[in-house]
């Protein structure tokens, strides 16, 4: 089998391409890093130091790379078997004419040999959207070529990749041994690919909201109460007794949510909670604070993180006190390097705390927990 992977940064090399290459799919990386393009070119393989319990070096072979930006993409994509992406929900938009234009020389050239695309991003169904975006440079004929031959697969992930440590090798990369990529079995065209570390389930949404309720919860609540605290890392914070007791609190509360919704185990999910807080700890990773709070109004939408939860718990009429705290530490966030950081704190200036979060989180201000969002801030 043959794969293109959108995205040869830390995430791609570090987690999903590195479990197709283990799975002996050829994978061709796409990126606009030259430099990086073509050392993949040249040496066809990179080490992984994967740290857990213990560290470890993996080497990933059987991998090539593309430009993002050459014609020999699209024939790439009229070819493979599975397109798999890591490049942020942003930037979806933008490869989506690429793959399109793939998909239209696939279908000139009548390759009914199932391709399935997964967009594996910090995003609740990715996948749905970059297919509409792609569906938008499709004619009627490509459009049903596709709905015939073409799967769009949502999927959860989860890994800890921090930022590069300092390298002779570009390509070389550190991630955690923790790796969770569940996809949507009900959205694949064909026979589903035996994928070593890739887990099938006709619910997807319980386990994105699980992730989003809790790893990108606790993280970013973490590393919020980590800046105004002057940790730099999240191991840091996450050891601060203080900081580690809201954190706990806060996916329990978010987790709550999760119990009464979808049915999850109490305990199960507590083991979970536990888990993740190890993983916070692990000193193996030095993750900046500033890396997890980064794109804080991103962060403060009402479908993500800290929003989607406190939501859940006005829904459920259950705690929330962990989750409000967070919030108020979100808006707290400074960082000049950071232009969300900086246009948040800009637009709380001017407008308060409750407008604030009516404005960017789409909560009604005189809510009671606006209230006591506001209240809390000014406590912090």
């Amino acid at each position: 089998m043959k794969a293109i992977h959108f995205g040869a940064g830390n995430i791609g090399r570090g987690f999903i391409g590195k479990l197709l290459a283990d799975a002996g799919i050829h994978v061709t990386f796409a990126d606009v890093n030259e430099a990086i393009v073509n050392k993949l070119k040249t040496d066809t393989q990179y080490d992984v130091k994967v740290v857990g319990e213990k560290c470890e070096i993996q080497t990933v072979k059987n991998v090539s790379a593309v430009s993002s930006l050459s014609d020999d993409l699209i024939q790439l994509i009229a070819n493979v078997d599975i397109i798999t992406t890591a490049v942020g929900p942003n930037v979806l938009d933008i490869i989506a004419k690429s793959i399109a234009d793939g998909l239209n020389v696939r279908a000139a050239n009548n390759n009914h040999s199932p391709l399935n695309i997964i967009a594996c991003e910090n995003m609740v169904r990715g996948t749905s959207h970059l297919k509409e975006q792609v569906y938008q440079y499709l004619d009627e004929q490509t459009a049903h070529f596709c709905d015939n031959f073409v799967g769009f697969v949502d999927s959860a992930v989860d890994r800890i990749v921090p930022p590069a440590e300092p390298s002779d090798n570009i390509l070389d990369v550190t991630v955690e041994s923790f790796s969770e990529w569940i996809v949507d079995k009900t959205q694949f065209k064909g026979e589903i690919p035996a994928i070593s570390g890739m887990e099938t389930t006709d619910n997807l949404m319980a386990f994105v909201e699980r992730k989003l309720f809790t790893l990108n919860t606790g993280h970013c609540i973490t590393a919020y109460l980590g800046c105004l605290n002057g940790y730099n890392t999240i191991k840091e914070a996450i050891e601060d007794a203080s900081i580690r007791a809201d954190v706990t609190l806060a996916m329990q509360q978010s987790g709550e949510v999760l119990v009464q919704r979808y049915g999850f185990d109490k305990e199960k999910h507590a083991a979970y909670i536990n888990k993740i807080l190890s993983r916070f700890a692990n000193p193996y990773l030095v993750d900046e604070v500033d890396r997890v709070g980064r794109q804080p109004i991103r962060k403060l939408g009402k479908n993500d993180r800290l929003v989607k939860p406190l939501n859940g718990t006005i829904e459920y009429q259950s705690d929330n006190s962990a989750l409000l705290k967070g919030i108020a530490a979100a808006l707290k966030y400074q960082n000049s390097s950071d232009p969300q950081a900086e246009e948040l704190q800009e637009y709380l200036q001017t407008n308060g705390v409750r407008n604030t979060l009516a404005h960017y989180a789409d909560l009604d201000k005189d809510s009671k927990e606006a209230r006591e969002v506001e209240s809390i801030f000014q406590i912090l």
